[in-house]
């Protein structure tokens, strides 16, 4: 496996205080609405994310998962609480977040290469450690052999790893990633799925994962959040006590079925709650 120069926000057991990834504290979001109503789509929500933690986000369609996860980008601000990144006020985006979105949004016209260095070039990193630190992402993702093609020769999975290495280029501090698989066929995703596991644990970023896939939810994640349907609350905050590395047998496991179960049953009203 290569490694990769980067630091590792993951806390130490001994440290007295962590001071969260993300602290949001009563955060509410609406909308402009027909006839001059607004919707209110999220909130009040209260997070705190650690950093080196990976958290999943699950919920019903059109709970406001995205608008959370736009909220913590930076690329929207709520009406209401408060927001903090790394101990300062969250007020825009920020060159320490990186963002996957299920689209890959490669630019057909260029190499795979100069794909992952564009936040590069807008950021304005120097050139010559820009260029090494992409080629390690792509070695690292499987993708070296291809850094001179354009994306049309990729497949959706590598496209995505493509995008995964874009999103780190910056060597960002908090991951994003709103549905990353949801283009995907089922093998394909689970394979990334494994995958972006074993990049997170190595490269030791905090995470949040929007996504509608429970098992994928709980494979990737230490806790998973189950939102309300709108206007969207956190409902539900499961931690997933499951054995790290996680593998395709993971999925096997006893516990993680009754995991699956736990969530399945809160998401569809079953548990009176």
């Amino acid at each position: 496996m290569t490694a990769i120069s980067a630091h590792n926000d993951a806390p130490s057991r001994t440290a007295a205080a962590v001071v969260p990834a993300i602290d949001l504290k009563g955060v509410t979001k609406t909308y402009p609405g027909k006839g001059g109503k607004a919707t209110h789509a999220l909130g009040p929500v209260d997070l705190r994310i650690d950093p080196g933690s990976f958290v999943s986000v699950v919920g019903p369609s059109g709970c406001g998962k995205s608008t959370l996860l736009r909220l913590v980008a930076g690329l929207e601000m709520p009406d209401t609480g408060t927001m903090q990144r790394y101990g300062t006020p969250l007020e825009g985006p920020s060159h320490e977040v990186g963002i996957v979105f299920q689209e890959h949004v490669l630019f057909p016209w260029t190499s795979v290469l100069d794909n992952v260095l564009l936040p590069a070039d807008v950021l304005a990193l120097p050139k010559a450690a820009a260029r090494e630190r992409a080629l390690k992402l792509l070695e690292l993702t499987g993708l070296k052999d291809f850094a001179h093609q354009r994306p049309q020769a990729l497949s959706g999975g590598m496209k995505q790893r493509a995008a995964f290495c874009r999103a780190m280029i910056s060597d960002p501090r908090l991951l994003l990633l709103d549905e990353p698989f949801g283009a995907l066929d089922a093998l394909t995703r689970e394979e990334l799925s494994l995958e972006l596991s074993r990049l997170w644990q190595e490269l030791g970023r905090a995470a949040l994962l929007i996504t509608h896939d429970i098992e994928e939810a709980i494979l990737l994640g230490d806790r998973v959040l189950i939102m309300s349907e709108r206007p969207g609350t956190i409902r539900a905050d499961i931690t997933i006590d499951l054995p790290r590395p996680r593998d395709a047998d993971t999925v096997k496991l006893p516990r993680f079925q009754e995991i699956k179960n736990q969530i399945r049953d809160i998401i569809f009203n079953r548990m009176g709650g």
